[in-house]
């Protein structure tokens, strides 16, 4: 409702107070005004009417003043008073003058004396009642020095006032009812004006940019209309670069495989990405001001965030965070300014392959440099003997040049080995994409290892070789089947056997399975066979001419054909 809008009730309030002041005041101005026109317009008339009955008195006989005045008071309906020069009434057309006192004093008989016309209003204590009084001066039987007086009571002037005063409030009261309407109107379209601005407003704080304010008045409100016009464009354009700014950053957070988390002063979580949620195995999202000792139980990353809230640096520090299957995250934090006080910005980036691969590298270069030491060490000891003299020495030059010989033949095997490998880790040689006939590989297989099985007296059977084709490379596939055989074989026992297998599987993939009963691997070394130079028994392995680059040899090239590779 209209009268529920305190801006109108107001308006309205003001208007109806500055409408009853004016009319009050111009109400009184014009009372006022009129008595004294009627005053004056008395005044005149009755200063008339002395005039023409001191004409009367020249001839008016000296014994006859009481009747005479009693008449003249009749006639002009006025109080008639004769005062001669000491003051002393001579006679009253409405009292006994022998009753009253000495007028000399009186205002009006003061002006009468000095030859002027007196008047003045003033309450009559012969009379009890007020009185309007003029007096003239008089000539008396030829005497000067007397004063004729004519009062009327202001009763009469009252009654004269009155009906002006009654029209006047009448007009005013016309005036203010048609004044009011006239506010009403004006506050309540004012009113709705305001509503309407306000209502943009809010439309404007709720992000509701469809609404338009006309503005048809070149008022202030029509201003501050066409200025909120402009003001909801430049919001709305401001709002829509935000939102747009803010889903390239979502999508850009939600992207990243680093997980990414806010904290305050205090640290409660303010943002967290998807991915930080998954490394902490929590649902995304988080709740709101959820603390961090509730998300992450690790001491380290809470005494980071905590260091660059209060240093402002940044930080980064490599660390474990617990239940997480020992992964490894490089942590680095900044320092994030906020409305509310300074917090910190957490970027963790999982460095867990970096690890295994830095891991992996140093156990490389140790095991390379291992195994190329013993050979190496080995020619070059039999050659500084064979230099030494041992040349001519008939019976042992031969076995020390068969030494150096295997030494070398070693040596070319692992330089080949690892050939082989780093091409098929670089990934540089394009897989074939011939058919290949996995029955005829591993009987090829089994054809090139057989005079090998029969030194070590090992048995090769086959089980079940089916008919089935890959899409693949043969050279490498029968490479890695020749790997694994020979380890099959090498690695058995007399009178031992290596049974081979070839079937279909039902993904649509054929499985080659080749076991033996030989001496077997630990279960604790299953793990790591296929890791480069690792071996279960390095002295065997030594001793049959391994490189302990086979295995990993055999789990690339398979791999390579989309196949996986398992004991």
């Amino acid at each position: 409702m209209i009268l529920r809008s305190p801006i109108f009730r107001k308006l309205l309030a003001s208007a109806v107070v500055l409408l009853a002041a004016t009319l009050v005041v111009l109400d009184f101005y014009l009372t006022r005004y009129t008595g004294q026109h009627e005053i004056r317009d008395v005044e005149q008339r009755l200063a008339a009417q002395a005039r023409i009955l001191a004409g009367e008195l020249k001839t008016a006989p000296s014994g006859s003043l009481e009747p005479w005045a009693l008449d003249a008071g009749n006639r002009a309906r006025t109080r008639v008073t004769i005062i001669d020069a000491t003051g002393i009434v001579l006679a009253d057309s409405q009292h006994d003058p022998e009753t009253m006192e000495n007028h000399s004093q009186r205002p009006e008989i003061r002006q009468a004396y000095e030859g002027l016309v007196g008047a003045s209003i003033r309450h009559s204590a012969t009379l009890n009642r007020d009185l309007c009084y003029v007096a003239i001066p008089l000539i008396l039987r030829g005497q000067p020095g007397y004063v004729l007086r004519l009062a009327v009571p202001l009763e009469d002037l009252d009654a004269a006032i009155a009906p002006v005063r009654w029209r006047i409030l009448g007009v005013s009261a016309l005036t203010a009812l048609v004044a009011l309407a006239i506010a009403y109107f004006f506050s309540r379209s004012f009113t709705h004006r305001i509503g309407r601005l306000q209502a943009f407003a809010e439309s404007l704080v709720g992000a509701r940019f469809t609404e338009t304010l006309t503005a048809r008045a070149d008022d202030e409100l029509g201003a501050l209309a066409r200025s909120l016009n402009s003001m909801a464009a430049q919001l709305r354009d401001l709002v829509t670069r935000l939102n747009l700014e803010s889903a390239r950053r979502e999508a850009i957070l939600a992207s990243m495989v680093e997980g990414v988390l806010a904290v305050d002063s205090e640290l409660r979580v303010t943002f967290c990405n998807a991915s930080f949620a998954r490394i902490v195995s929590l649902a995304f999202p988080l709740s709101e001001n959820v603390h961090l000792v509730d998300v992450v139980r690790d001491p380290g990353l809470r005494e980071i965030l905590s260091k660059a809230i209060a240093s402002g640096q940044t930080f980064k520090q490599r660390m474990q965070l617990p239940g997480l299957d020992g992964r490894v995250f490089e942590v680095q934090t900044s320092p994030l300014s906020s409305p509310t006080g300074r917090g910190a910005l957490a970027i963790l980036h999982d460095i867990t392959d970096l690890e295994r691969l830095e891991r992996v590298r140093r156990d490389f270069v140790a095991n390379v440099s291992h195994e190329l030491r013993t050979p190496l060490t080995a020619i070059r000891g039999y050659a500084e003997t064979l230099l030494e003299g041992a040349i001519d020495d008939a019976d042992n030059r031969r076995r020390f040049l068969e030494i150096i010989q295997a030494h070398a033949t070693r040596l070319n095997s692992i330089a080949s080995d690892l050939l082989t490998l780093s091409e098929l880790e670089s990934g540089k040689s394009v897989p074939a994409t011939e058919k290949v006939p996995v029955r005829d590989v591993v009987e090829s297989a089994m054809r090139t290892l057989e005079p090998v099985a029969n030194q070590y007296q090992v048995t090769m059977c086959r089980d079940n070789l089916e008919d089935a084709e890959i899409v693949g490379d043969r050279l490498r596939l029968e490479q890695a089947i020749l790997n694994l055989l020979d380890n099959a074989v090498k690695f058995n026992r007399p009178g031992g056997e290596v049974r081979v297998k070839v079937a279909r599987r039902g993904d649509g993939k054929v499985g080659v399975t080749i076991a033996d009963n030989g001496i077997g691997i630990p279960s604790d070394d299953l793990p790591r066979i296929f890791e480069r130079f690792y071996r279960v028994d390095k002295a065997r392995s030594r001793e049959v001419g391994g490189t302990g680059l086979g295995l990993s040899i055999v789990k690339h090239i398979v791999e390579r054909m989309n196949g996986t590779v398992f004991v």
